[in-house]
C-alpha cells in the first residue's frame, strides 16, 4: 500500500527537537543560488537528521534484497555526484521494497527510489535523470527550506486531531524526519530540480532528454488512474505541463549523443516483483493474510489499511478511529509486556483489564485513557497475542466520548487474529517482471497475450513499455512483461 494511503500529520514541536530558539532564527547560504535563505536547521545537523530519517524509513518499507540491482543503482547515483554543487556532503542509495512509483531524497544525502518507479523507467537515462533531481532537492537543501517554513506554522499550534497525533506516536511516525516524506515541494523547488537533474545526468554523461519520457510515462499513468489513485511521485513532486515544456527548453540537440543504456538497464530488471508483493502481506475477502508470518485476521469493513514492512494500519473512514497492528519478538509475559508498552504512551491511564476470546492463542487486553492534550481525550484499546517467539499488539484508538461503535470494530479484528496455516494462502508468490525480445512481426497486445499477462494489467504495460496495444515493437526491442511463479515462463530473451 502506498505511503499516502493514510496520511499520518503530526503536530510537533519540532523546534525544540533542534535545540532552537525561534527568536534567534539564522540565514544559510544556499548552495546552488550563492543566496541567503531562511533556515532553522544547521548545517550541522543535516547529516543527524538524515541518518535518523533513513533508519525510520528503511523500518517502514523495507529494502530490495538485490545486491546486484542495489549496486547498479548506487552505481549510478555515485557517478552522478562529483558533478552536483555539493559532492563532498557523503550520499546514501537505497531501493524500497515498495510498489509505489516514487522516488524521493532527504537531508543529509540520502537519496530513495521504488521498486515500482524502476518499473515505471526504461533505461538509465531515465534513472540518471530521476537520481539527478533528487540530488537537485538536496543540493538545493529544498527540504530543510520546507521543513523551517513548517516549524514556523506550526509551532504552538493544535492543527490536526489528537487521533492522528497519538496515532503518529504510536506507530513511530511522530519523527521530525518521517515529516520529510510529506512535505509538498512548491512548483519552483520542482522547476529548479529539473534543472538540476538535468545538468547534474548531462554532465555524468548521460542524454537528459529522457526526462521527458520519465514524466511523459507517468503523467499518462496518473491519467490512467482517472485521478484516483496518483503515483506517489506525483504527491509531493506535482507535475505540471509547464514542467515537461520548461525540461524541453533545457535539453538540447547534442544530448541525443549521449548515454541512453536501455538494455543494460532493464536487464537488471529480470525478475523483480512487481506490485504488491503478497508474501508480505494481502488483503483479499475482508481479511488480512501475512504468509512470511503465519498470521491472518479480520478487517474493519469499510476502513482504509496500509500495510508497510513494519506494521499494519487502519483508518475509519470517517477518520475518527485508527488500529494499528505491530509485531516485536518479546518471551516476557503479556501483562508486564503490556505495562511496559503503555509506559511508552504519554498520558496512558489503565481503565481496566479486559477478556477477549483469541482462540488457543494466549493473549491479554486491556483499555486506557489518554489525558486529553490540544484535542480530545482518547479511549486507547490494547490486545496482545502471542504466536511463536513473538507478540502481535493491537492498538485501537478512538474519541472517549462515542468510542463503542469503534470498540466493537477493534474487538472484532483482535477476536480474529489466528495463526495461518492453509497451503493455499501460505505458498502465495508475487508476479515479476520478465523481458520478451520483440520479432518486430508482432502487436504489443499480441506479445502480453503469448506472455499471459493479466488484461488488466495491458494498458498500464502499454505505457510502461512506450507504445500503444496493436503498435508494433522492432525486432529485438526489449519488452517488460509480468509472470507468476509456478506458471509457464514465456519465451523470452
Amino acid at each position: 500500500m502506498s505511503p499516502e494511503a493514510i496520511r499520518v500529520r503530526s503536530n510537533l514541536i519540532m523546534a525544540a527537537f533542534f535545540g532552537l530558539n525561534l527568536i534567534f532564527m539564522s540565514c544559510a547560504v544556499n548552495p546552488v543560488t550563492g543566496q541567503k535563505e531562511l533556515s532553522l536547521i544547521p548545517a550541522s545537523q543535516e547529516k543527524t537528521l538524515g541518518e535518523q530519517t533513513d533508519g525510520e524509513i528503511r523500518s517502514q518499507y523495507g529494502v530490495v534484497a538485490d545486491e546486484d540491482l542495489v549496486a547498479y543503482i548506487k552505481g549510478v547515483g555515485e557517478s552522478i555526484v562529483p558533478h552536483t554543487h555539493r559532492p563532498e556532503l557523503g550520499y546514501h542509495f537505497a531501493v524500497l521494497d515498495s510498489p509505489v512509483i516514487n522516488a524521493f531524497a532527504v537531508p543529509g544525502g540520502y537519496v530513495y527510489v521504488t521498486r515500482g518507479i524502476l518499473a515505471l523507467m526504461s533505461s538509465e537515462a531515465e534513472l540518471a535523470t530521476v537520481v539527478g533531481h533528487e540530488l537537485g532537492h538536496i543540493n538545493a537543501r529544498h527540504s530543510l527550506r520546507r521543513l523551517s517554513q513548517m516549524i514556523l506554522v506550526q509551532t504552538g499550534l493544535a492543527l490536526i486531531s489528537a487521533v492522528d497525533k497519538r496515532l503518529a506516536e504510536i506507530a513511530g511516525l511522530a519523527g521530525v524526519g518521517m515529516q520529510l516524506l510529506f512535505l509538498k515541494y512548491s512548483r519552483d523547488d520542482e522547476y529548479q530540480a529539473d534543472s538540476l537533474g538535468v545538468e547534474y545526468a548531462r554532465k555524468a554523461g548521460w542524454s537528459p532528454q529522457y526526462m521527458i519520457d520519465f514524466f511523459t510515462a507517468l503523467e499518462k499513468i496518473g491519467d490512467l488512474s482517472g485521478g484516483r489513485s496518483l503515483p506517489g511521485f506525483l504527491s509531493t513532486h506535482p507535475l505540471t505541463k509547464d514542467r515537461i515544456e520548461k525540461v524541453k527548453t533545457m535539453v538540447t540537440e547534442e544530448d541525443r549523443r549521449l548515454k541512453v543504456n536501455r538494455d543494460a538497464y532493464l536487464l537488471k530488471l529480470q525478475d523483480l516483483v512487481y506490485g504488491d508483493d503478497p508474501r508480505q502481506g494481502f488483503i483479499e475477502k475482508g481479511k488480512f493474510y501475512h504468509p512470511q508470518m503465519k498470521f491472518v485476521f479480520s478487517l474493519p469493513e469499510d476502513w482504509a489499511v496500509q500495510n508497510t514492512a513494519s506494521q499494519v494500519r487502519m483508518a475509519s473512514a470517517d477518520g475518527r478511529a485508527a488500529l494499528v497492528l505491530m509485531v516485536e519478538k518479546s518471551a516476557e509475559d503479556l501483562r508486564t509486556y503490556a505495562t511496559k508498552k503503555a509506559a511508552t504512551i504519554k498520558g496512558a491511564t489503565l481503565m481496566a483489564e479486559d477478556k477477549i476470546e483469541t482462540g488457543s492463542l494466549p493473549s491479554y487486553h486491556a483499555y486506557y485513557l489518554l489525558e486529553r492534550e490540544e484535542g480530545e481525550t482518547l479511549y486507547l484499546r490494547l490486545g496482545l497475542i502471542r504466536l511463536g517467539e513473538a507478540v502481535f499488539s493491537f492498538f485501537g484508538l478512538a474519541p472517549w466520548r462515542n468510542y463503542p461503535p469503534y470498540d466493537e470494530k477493534f474487538k472484532a479484528s483482535i477476536r480474529s487474529f489466528d495463526q495461518l496455516k492453509d497451503p493455499a494462502y501460505l505458498n502465495r508468490q508475487p508476479l515479476r517482471l520478465t523481458l520478451i525480445r520483440a520479432s518486430g512481426k508482432e502487436r504489443l497486445s499480441q506479445i502480453f497475450e503469448r506472455a499471459g499477462m493479466p488484461r488488466d494489467l495491458w494498458p498500464k504495460f502499454a505505457i510502461m513499455n512506450g507504445f500503444e496495444l496493436e503498435s508494433t515493437p522492432p525486432t529485438n526491442y526489449l519488452v517488460k512483461t509480468v509472470w507468476l511463479k509456478g506458471q509457464t515462463r514465456p519465451s523470452q530473451l
